[in-house]
């Protein structure tokens, strides 16, 4: 899609491996997913909206008020192609919309004997001003409209949430030996790009795949130029080892084309080529040959059967079909390109209950394609009223021909048939999963005797080592699980903190946590990223026992927080899980049944807090290690330095060492391995 990789066809040349450590496997290694597991956290990441009360009575006076407004709007409004925005008396945008002919789309709204929904009255009730961008065709009055809403994300409108980057294969083209990668974001780097996928599991799931059937590196171009014998990847037979040249250029240019023409849609011929090495090579009885060629083909069939159901006839295409429940909607959508299936992702919409599947999904798919290149053809579980202006627009977009249609029979309806299928099942699993969710909230209010179930939680928690490299960090829970968008760390800054005074880095954390809250630095600042979801808490969690939480209660009452609950938790006896004593202000200190689900949850809830700021200390302290080099280590001198990258080549070869191989170093002592590799791998207090 951007640049080939050259083409050899010379033969591969593969020499006896040498024997590797586990030190040497890179550290952008792609790792082994469970499918089930990462399924699960791309559809974590997408939450159910509130549902929108459609019903009220609207009084005479704002909707007279709503209706004047617009009349006054349709007297200057063009009959031209355009995009018009309602506004309130705050200037917020209630709603995004786009006519052929702006001034008669406007003149209906401002028909007061015109039968409307409940939605549009209130819409119009709220509206005081207009505001018109005109444009030169409905075409990109459409295009401009999608964009809009995903910027302004407007009350009345259908709403794309969670709407992330997809990620692609990269199999790069500025390198002899390209290498194969997972990339999001702009395509800049030569190469070839193959995607969309549809989550960053089934990339990692394919790279590993493709590693053990066409032997590529995934290294980066820094570990490949300071190898000197090959990596771990190499006798494990997921790399052939170029940086050693354990194979030749022609032989790895080889395994580069058969591995582009894999992912172009040549599986076929690729895999008959490969069985005819092997047979070849058995029968010129080189049996070790052949099981190579034969578990290069077992490689390639589990990259096919991860893929599932596989369309004969389509080859590329996105297929969306959408599923209405319970006042919900969920679009799924799966990705087929060069034939092979490439995943699916279920999307949750905000949208009021009277919004038809037809105009969600028309909604939905203008606003998905506003920063994606569509594909020659997309297929729709229903009609949409203007598909034929979205085929145009998304045509002149992509600069080619994209059709965009909802099959009535074939393969292509059977396609839209199993998506229709997915999106009913997601959308129950992710009703039932935020059922439990509110299950347990309930409960959570009624054995800590909250107001009402909380619909924020923050968990906070500190990480250092002896002072050094603090961090605190929030972690945020609501009625959908953990809400992973909300986190913060806080760099501890306070330059009067004795080291590892675990209270004054909590008081810093906190206030300045809530002082945003309490004086945002300007005007709706401190608005939520998606406005269904409070960024005040209802319930706040730290990890200490009664001495931290009186801590806690002193920092809030000098702040004057008086709304929010607190709660800490003191681990059991011997850090047992399930023995924990929960500790609240004016109140005895409550232990649960270890069974007990509110128990297990706020476990989770801790376990988490400690996880995400354990991880960002990590980063922290890592990037101060490489800042300082190996002068901070102690009784390692200039004279052990110099031995140590002769040795290893990098700092980072230093890091990824172990302490048997630190002491193979000459000059380097057992005791000095030792602190080497503890200053490398401390243990966070």
């Amino acid at each position: 899609m951007v640049h080939d990789s050259p083409d050899n066809p010379d033969d591969a040349g593969v020499r006896k491996p040498q024997r590797a450590t586990a030190s040497d496997v890179p550290a952008d290694a792609p790792p082994d997913f469970d499918p089930a597991t990462s399924a699960g956290d791309d559809e974590d990441d997408a939450r159910l909206p509130d549902i929108l009360e459609e019903s009220g009575a609207v009084g005479e006076g704002p909707l007279a008020t709503g209706h004047e407004a617009i009349e006054r709007a349709v007297r200057l409004a063009p009959t031209s192609p355009g995009v018009y925005r309602m506004l309130n008396a705050n200037a917020d945008v209630l709603y995004v919309g786009k006519a052929k002919n702006v001034k008669k789309r406007l003149s209906n709204y401002a028909r007061q004997s015109a039968p409307q929904p409940a939605r549009i009255l209130r819409m119009i009730a709220a509206t005081v001003t207009v505001e018109i961008v005109s444009t030169n065709t409905e075409t990109e009055a459409l295009l401009l409209e999608a964009n809009l809403i995903k910027q302004l994300r407007p009350r009345f409108n259908v709403q794309l949430r969670d709407d992330k980057s997809f990620p692609y294969i990269l199999i790069t083209g500025d390198h002899w030996a390209p290498q194969i990668l997972k990339h999001r974001g702009a395509q800049t780097r030569p190469g070839r790009y193959f995607g969309p996928f549809a989550s960053a599991g089934a990339v990692n799931r394919t790279i590993t795949a493709l590693q053990r059937a066409f032997l590529i590196r995934s290294c980066t171009d820094s570990f490949f130029e300071s190898r000197t014998r090959p990596c771990l990847l190499h006798q494990i037979r997921r790399c052939a080892g170029p940086c050693t040249r354990e194979i030749d250029f022609g032989g790895y240019t080889t395994l580069v084309r058969e591995a582009t023409d894999f992912l172009s849609g040549k599986s076929h011929a690729v895999k008959q080529e490969l069985a005819g090495e092997m047979e070849k090579a058995s029968g010129e009885l080189e049996f070790e040959r052949a099981a190579l060629y034969r578990d290069r083909l077992a490689a390639l069939s589990a990259i096919q059967s991860q893929q599932g159901i596989n369309p004969r006839t389509v080859e590329e295409a996105d297929v969306f079909a959408i599923h209405q429940e319970g006042g919900f909607s969920c679009v799924e959508v799966f990705f087929f390109r060069t034939g092979q299936n490439w995943g699916n992702r279920a999307y949750f919409p905000r949208a009021e209950k009277t919004y038809t599947p037809e105009e969600v999904l028309g909604s939905f798919l203008a606003q998905f394609y506003d920063d994606k290149p569509p594909p020659k053809n997309i297929l729709l579980s229903h009609e949409i009223e203007e598909c034929e202006l979205l085929a145009n627009a998304l045509s002149i977009k992509a600069g080619r021909k994209v059709e965009v249609t909802a099959p009535k029979r074939g393969e292509k309806k059977e396609l839209v048939a199993h998506a229709l299928t997915n999106a009913r099942e997601a959308l129950g699993r992710k009703l039932a999963d935020t059922a439990t969710q509110s299950r347990l909230l309930e409960a959570i209010a009624a054995t800590l005797n909250l107001p009402h179930a909380p619909k924020r939680i923050e968990v906070y928690d500190n990480s250092h080592i002896q002072g050094t490299n603090a961090v605190g960090a929030m972690i945020v829970a609501g009625p959908d699980g953990f809400v992973k968008n909300q986190y913060r760390k806080f760099n501890i800054k306070s330059e009067g903190i004795t080291p590892g005074d675990d209270f004054a880095m909590m008081r810093e954390v906190l206030e300045r946590r809530f002082k945003r809250l309490i004086n945002p630095p300007e005007e709706g600042a401190t608005k939520a990223k998606d406005d269904d979801f409070p960024q005040w808490p209802d319930l706040v969690i730290i990890d200490g026992g009664r001495g931290q939480l009186n801590a806690v209660r002193e920092i809030f009452a000098n702040l004057g927080l008086t709304q929010v609950s607190l709660m800490s938790v003191a681990k059991g006896p011997d850090r047992d899980a399930g023995r924990e004593t929960l500790f609240m202000p004016e109140r005895e200190a409550i232990k649960l049944e270890p069974r007990d689900p509110v128990l297990y949850f706020i476990q989770r809830l801790r376990d988490e807090a400690h996880r995400f700021v354990i991880g960002s200390h990590r980063k922290l302290r890592k990037k101060d290690i490489r800042e300082a080099g190996l002068q901070e280590i102690p009784g390692i001198g200039p004279s052990r330095k110099r031995a140590l990258l002769h040795h290893f080549g990098t700092l980072k070869e230093i890091e990824r060492a172990s302490i048997a191989d630190l002491g193979k170093v000459p000059g380097v002592s057992a005791e000095s391995a030792r602190r080497i590799f503890e200053y490398f791998h401390p243990q966070p207090g």
